[in-house]
């Protein structure tokens, strides 16, 4: 008789609190000198957003079908499924369609608000002017929802159908076999250490998860992720991943401003013709509004906030009408989001699993959806997954081939060469008329293709290149300061954790960050990062130990909304983002 997720989560959460223990107080962690508790699993999955669980639902469908019990553990770093996943959005359904053709006919399921209306504006400062329509953007047949919700009630019939759903643990490192040539499955993070990696009372040691297959779904440049694709090489022959940094709030607006399915997509002001992004504006259920803009993170002046640009933008009179009366501000949120399309999707096998989702990247940026390829690719790579669960370690290369097959690769190949036509010269104007061409005309039927060069750090102009950006002052309630908007994200971490923002190098390395990002890239990540996580401050007894010219780095990582931006963007590309204490983060609702 098979087990339900919630009856398993209670026995491994007992075996782990097990192994607490309370008898080393405060004694320096060392990891080589603890018992863990280990759990034996066929299919581990890191990630319980759409493509995790989309995966994770389809095993067990073919353990339906097939007559074999398969055992499937999903690891989730936030508090509660749904808590760390952000999007516009608008759903495509036809993943959903495939995975679970009867959805509709759920009564909790949560796509209610179809989309009923398109329309494109070009804004100056002041003004706004239709833009045409291209036929990727229809959103005919799509659904206006909140993402978090959606994977909510994804994770609900996963648990439905017996997976094993464990939120608040966070998959911190991988297991290898004794060569190092295949993944064996998932070591989750440490509970109850300080500051100094000193074990507290709380102290809990990470469990093991061994796995038959081993499936990579944590989103948008995982810490995971970032370790196989070096390990193996996935990287090897194609072009590295670009991204955007997505900003968001949710309104309930004024009664008289409401259009209930209307989908707006916005370019130009507040950004320059040489910044790549978009604002959009989705009406939802229930009154409510997603108000966003995204900026390509391959933006060159360092001194762009892009915080500021968002909060900016909605004074323009279209926002400012849309947002004014009896309107609310709900939520905040910000979170990268994968731009480079076909031509940057990694090799998605390695011996003893996969990467799917966002994980991999499969965003198509014309079409401003990732959701459906992304629940897709975790479907195709479940098929696989179950048919090599014989074998080790799992071969997973017939997942790619399934997927380079499917309608995710038609559909990434058609608008490969959109996003990257941006990037010349000409800006966005430029990249405006070659993506009118090829959505209307060539539709991607091209002998080329354009590469991307360099990763989106690589494209930050030193600050005495640059112009200094005068952003005007906030004007509550339309636009805020920082930290206001912060505490409508529920971000919280344990006190007295270990910083989980990690400067590579030591005390040495600290040293060269501040002297390069302040000397020469104006301290970027004090503006860049949409949560406040970074200062460089003036501190001379610190900037003695490891800073520079009388500037030291401060890191509040108790801030940290999992945006990845840091990561990304830092031009000394010396910040490592891992996982801080399971269930720590934001606490996402209607994002």
């Amino acid at each position: 008789m098979l087990r339900t997720g919630r009856y398993r989560s209670l026995a491994v959460r007992h075996l782990r609190s097990l192994h607490s223990t309370s008898r080393c107080r405060r004694e320096l962690f060392d990891p080589n000198n603890v018992e863990r508790a280990s759990d034996e699993v066929d299919v581990c999955i890191v990630g319980g957003g759409p493509a995790g669980l989309s995966a994770a639902i389809r095993l067990k469908q073919l353990e339906q079908e097939k007559g074999r019990e398969v055992r499937v553990v999903v690891l989730e770093k936030g508090a509660e499924i749904g808590s760390h996943i952000v999007s516009g959005a608008v759903i495509e359904p036809r993943a959903l369609n495939e995975l679970l053709p009867s959805w509709s006919e759920r009564a909790d399921h949560p796509l209610t608000q179809p989309a009923l209306s398109d329309s494109m504006k070009f804004l100056t400062s002041t003004m706004s002017f239709p833009l045409p329509h291209p036929p990727q953007m229809s959103n005919k047949g799509n659904y206006i929802v909140s993402l978090s919700r959606f994977t909510a009630w994804l994770g609900s019939i996963a648990e439905e159908m017996g997976v094993e759903v464990y939120p608040g643990f966070a998959g911190a490192g991988l297991l290898y076999s004794s060569d190092g040539t295949s993944v064996l499955g998932v070591r989750t993070n440490e509970v109850g250490l300080d500051r100094h990696f000193r074990m507290k009372d709380t102290f809990e040691p990470g469990m093991d998860f061994r796995a038959k297959v081993t499936l990579i779904a944590e989103g948008a440049h995982g810490s995971l992720t970032k370790q196989l694709v070096r390990k193996f090489d996935l990287r090897k022959g194609r072009d590295p991943q670009t991204y955007g940094i997505g900003v968001k709030e949710v309104w309930r607006v004024d009664p008289g401003q409401y259009r209930p399915g209307a989908v707006v997509h916005t370019m130009g002001w507040p950004l320059d013709l040489h910044t790549y992004g978009g604002g959009w504006v989705y009406h939802m259920a229930d009154g409510l509004v997603s108000v966003g803009l995204v900026i390509g993170l391959d933006y060159a002046n360092p001194y762009l906030s892009p915080y500021h640009e968002f909060q900016r933008m909605k004074h323009h009179p279209y926002f400012a009408a849309l947002l004014g009366g009896a309107s609310t501000r709900l939520a905040y949120a910000a979170r990268a989001l994968n731009e480079g399309g076909a031509q940057s999707v990694p090799r998605l096998h390695f011996p003893g699993g996969a990467l799917v989702g966002c994980a991999a990247g499969f965003v198509n940026v014309p079409k401003i959806k990732g959701t459906h390829n992304a629940m897709k690719s975790g479907m195709l790579a479940a098929e696989a997954a179950f048919a090599s669960l014989s074998s080790a370690p799992a071969d997973m290369q017939p997942y790619e081939a399934a997927l380079r097959a499917s309608w995710v690769w038609r559909e990434l190949h058609e608008v490969r060469n959109l996003r990257p036509s941006f990037n010349t010269p000409l800006g966005v104007l430029g990249g405006l008329a070659y993506s009118g061409v090829d959505s209307f005309v060539l539709r991607g039927r091209t002998p080329w293709t354009f590469r991307h060069r360099g990763g989106d750090a690589a494209h930050t102009r030193r600050a005495g290149a640059a112009a200094p950006i005068a952003y005007p002052p906030f004007r509550p309630p339309l636009s805020t300061d920082l930290l206001t908007s912060l505490a409508l994200t529920g971000t919280n971490h344990a006190e007295d954790q270990p910083v989980h923002l990690r400067v590579a190098g030591g005390e040495g390395g600290r040293r060269a960050h501040v002297r390069r990002n302040t000397e020469e890239f104006a301290g970027l990540l004090g503006r860049a990062c949409p949560a406040g996580v970074y200062e460089y401050v003036e501190d001379e007894a610190a900037a003695k130990e490891a800073g520079w010219n009388g500037k030291a780095l401060v890191i509040n990582s108790q801030n940290c909304i999992h945006c990845k931006l840091c990561d990304i963007k830092v031009p000394t590309q010396d910040i490592n983002w891992t996982v801080p204490e399971g269930g720590g983060g934001p606490k996402y609702t209607i994002t």
